[in-house]
């Protein structure tokens, strides 16, 4: 699969059971439909599904107060290093902009040294840490980096 054949599109309400399904395959303890739905109905709320015959990627952001919050991101591991978490990110990122937003956050969790260097890459910095943010059941807990992109500067 090349890039260029990896299309995006907005989701609404109604592909909350696909974006479940999406982060099922990309996270041991991953969102259902009812935690999609409930975000997607929020204020400022939107996702990108990134898919060909199957979806294959979600993003899920939240604008407020002229920040992009990234909630969550995930990627289909028969799907991932080749470009779809870069272009649902470009995607998002172009919306927010859009916006009016200046500024972007997300957290990603200190062991996934892939997302780290995507995030790097398109001009996040570390901004911050939480501990023990991300539950791991059975293996305990794990901390998130926080990272920061100015809009303007990207």
């Amino acid at each position: 699969m090349k890039l260029a054949e990896v299309s995006l599109a907005w989701a609404t309400l109604e592909d909350a059971p696909a974006m479940a399904a999406v982060h099922a395959e990309a996270f041991a303890a991953a969102w259902d439909a009812a935690a999609f739905a409930e975000l997607m109905a929020g204020p400022g709320v939107f996702g990108i599904l990134a898919g060909e015959a199957a979806d294959l990627g979600v993003v899920l952001c939240r604008l407020a107060a002229g920040e992009l919050e990234v909630l969550t991101i995930g990627v289909s591991p028969a799907a991932r290093r080749r470009g779809v978490a870069r272009a649902l990110m470009a995607a998002a990122l172009g919306a927010a902009r859009q916006a009016g937003a200046g500024t972007a956050f997300l957290e990603v969790a200190v062991d996934n040294a892939e997302a780290a260097a995507l995030y790097a890459g398109l001009g996040f910095r570390r901004v911050g840490l939480r501990r023990n943010y991300y539950d791991r059941g059975a293996a305990g807990r794990a901390d998130a980096l926080v990272m920061r992109l100015d809009l303007a500067d990207a």
